[in-house]
């Protein structure tokens, strides 16, 4: 039987698709924002809509919620997902309706796409290719997911850089770090391509 999947609600997520998404695949989940269940979560996912620094307020807002993260997730190994923002908040910090301070498990900012063609819209929105760098893990391939973003995670270094896409330039599609993965794109809402991400997710073993 599958350890428990924390879904970790802070008040900023697309809990209801997402929840659905994991258990289509067979994650036993719990929608949580309780410290102690996160201590002895099998895996956690952060999923994030809205503006980085409401998340990261929301996120901060929840008593223990950060420090039982860092704990299972940096300390002791856990398998991380992060998706949308939930993947952005893992920067150091963020631009977004003002300067906010990430969780800072990875490197660099989020800040507005820059589009040197007016011609580009913003935001960012619908499909496009997912290309994986050198850099990404068994667990995420190449394929074609959904995105929904005016801003975006620029990475300090490029060996944190798990894929990329285009939009009026290149753009971070996924960050990677030893056990903690983060996503720009939506899986659940990418289709076969999110679902087979999701899957490959819940038997990751970094």
């Amino acid at each position: 039987m599958p350890g428990i999947t924390a879904l970790v609600d802070y008040g900023a997520g697309n809990l209801h698709s997402v929840e659905n998404a994991l258990k289509a695949v067979g994650a036993r989940v719990v929608v949580t924002a309780d410290p102690d269940i996160l201590y002895a979560a099998d895996r956690i996912v952060l999923p994030g809509v809205g503006s980085f620094k409401a998340c990261a307020e929301g996120l901060r807002g929840v008593d223990g919620l950060v420090e039982a993260m860092t704990e299972r997730v940096r300390l002791e190994g856990a398998p991380f997902l992060g998706v949308c923002v939930g993947m952005q908040l893992l920067a150091t910090r963020g631009l977004e309706h003002g300067t906010a301070r990430g969780l800072g498990w990875i490197a660099g900012e989020v800040r507005e796409i820059e589009r040197a063609d007016p011609a580009i819209k913003l935001p960012h929105m619908g499909w496009n290719d997912v290309v994986p760098t050198a850099y990404a893990p068994p667990v995420l391939t190449g394929g074609e997911a959904y995105f929904l973003h005016s801003y975006h995670f620029a990475v300090e270094d490029d060996a944190d850089i798990a894929a990329t896409t285009d939009h009026g330039g290149g753009l971070v599609a996924a960050v990677i770090r030893d056990n903690i993965l983060g996503v720009q794109f939506h899986p659940e809402k990418s289709q076969a391509y999110g679902i087979g991400l999701l899957e490959r997710f819940l038997e990751w073993r970094p």
